[in-house]
């Protein structure tokens, strides 16, 4: 099987134009939209040494933490039981995205809303609890919450419940390309006939069981200087900090947003998803093909797109490939090309929707957020990379990017309009 056999592209079951009309965020610098953006554009950082456990007996010991987070401020006292602590972020993004749409699922025709979410871990702090009571005082004392709370899907349940919202449901499990496709999947159900879709995705997994498997993965930065840890597309890079939040999104159909007179942060004009061939097989990776699908279904050229939001793996070999892939599209330098997940660290499924959180307030603001703390391009990548501080620019169309471990690859359009 090749990944031309692998390649997808959203079904054109419709004609619906889907747009934005909520955004909420739980990140590492910066808990609800607002704050995130203003920290984001003033190169302030959320990498910190771990506060969740006590992590210098590790190899890895920063992360990207959402500070001050303290549930019972936010989550209802009856859910906070039985929900880890990546649902509680993701409700609190639910809530503030749902409240930015001015969204009142009481008023929308049953069934007509739903949410799609992505997780790449699942309630993993939760499921360690629960492992500890369980080997340590027996099985009687295992939550029956744990019967939910450490699944994938469990944010798409909590949101979908807490806010009234019975249409279709769904999550996406594809890594860090989760919080692209997860997007993705909702404007099919758009397309299918639903009118809004809360989606987008939310991770969080610092807790020692969560570490030890992201460490076995291999790609954790063992530097324990906030600045020089993640360093994607640097010569020092050595690795990537790893973090917890994400966004959260209220994609909705145009004709729904114009009815109700929603405001438009900017429509999910193209979309696709490739998978990379197996290792040692000489084909080439599938980057390059999701990109140019993503344009293509967009109706966009490589002229027409402003800015990318770039994967930045932060791995030597990952960060050449999707170099590569960006100047065959865009020519070298063709292209602005930011990362700034260099703030809060990578966030697996949360970092695709966040990343396009950044690119619709990119739209709306005209101003293209840095990559911090890399300032020694490695050579020969060419690339037209936003170091140090933000960048006024005209953007209309944004191209965002996500890699999933295991091949995933994912690539999102945005425009104005």
């Amino acid at each position: 099987m090749t990944s031309e056999l692998l390649e997808r592209t959203a079904p054109a079951t419709g004609t619906v134009s889907a747009v934005f009309t909520g955004i909420g965020v739980a990140a590492p610098n910066g808990l609800g939209t607002e704050a995130w953006w203003q920290a984001t554009l003033e190169g302030r950082s959320g990498i910190r040494p771990v506060e969740r456990f006590d992590a210098t007996q590790y190899p890895a010991t920063l992360a990207g933490e959402v500070p001050g987070f303290d549930p019972v401020a936010h989550i209802p006292n009856r859910l906070l039981p039985q929900t880890d602590h990546m649902t509680r972020l993701a409700l609190v993004a639910a809530h503030e995205a749902i409240g930015h749409a001015d969204l009142d699922p009481e008023q929308l025709p049953e069934y007509s809303a739903g949410v799609v979410t992505a997780a790449s871990a699942g309630g993993f702090e939760f499921g360690q609890r629960e492992l500890q009571a369980l080997w340590s005082q027996g099985g009687k004392f295992v939550s029956a919450y744990q019967s939910f709370a450490w699944f994938y899907a469990v944010n798409t349940g909590q949101i979908s419940i807490r806010h009234g919202l019975r249409g279709p449901s769904g999550v996406i499990v594809s890594e860090q390309a989760g919080g692209i496709d997860a997007v993705a999947q909702a404007r099919r159900q758009l397309r299918k006939g639903s009118r809004i879709i809360v989606t987008g995705g939310v991770d969080g997994s610092i807790c020692p069981w969560g570490w030890a498997a992201q460490l076995a993965g291999g790609r954790l930065s063992t530097s324990a200087d906030p600045a020089r840890a993640y360093l994607p597309f640097d010569r020092a890079a050595s690795g990537y900090v790893a973090g917890e939040g994400g966004a959260i999104l209220v994609l909705e159909s145009a004709e729904s947003a114009a009815a109700r007179g929603a405001q438009s942060y900017g429509r999910l004009a193209g979309y696709a998803a490739t998978f990379d061939p197996p290792p040692g097989s000489g084909q080439q990776p599938g980057l390059r093909r999701a990109i140019e699908l993503a344009l293509a279904e967009a109706g966009v050229g490589p002229a027409d797109v402003d800015v990318v939001f770039a994967d930045a793996a932060g791995v030597p070999e990952l960060d050449r490939q999707e170099a590569e892939a960006l100047r065959a599209v865009f020519g070298p330098s063709g292209v602005a090309v930011t990362a700034p997940k260099t703030m809060t660290g990578r966030l697996y499924a949360g970092g695709g929707s966040l990343d396009l959180a950044a690119a619709l307030l990119t739209l709306r603001d005209q101003v293209v957020p840095p990559t911090v703390n890399v300032d020694r391009p490695a050579d020969g990548l060419d690339l037209d990379l936003v170091l140090g501080a933000a960048r006024p620019a005209t953007v209309r169309t944004a191209l965002v990017l996500a890699r999933g471990a295991g091949g995933f690859n994912s690539a999102a359009v945005v425009t104005a309009s």
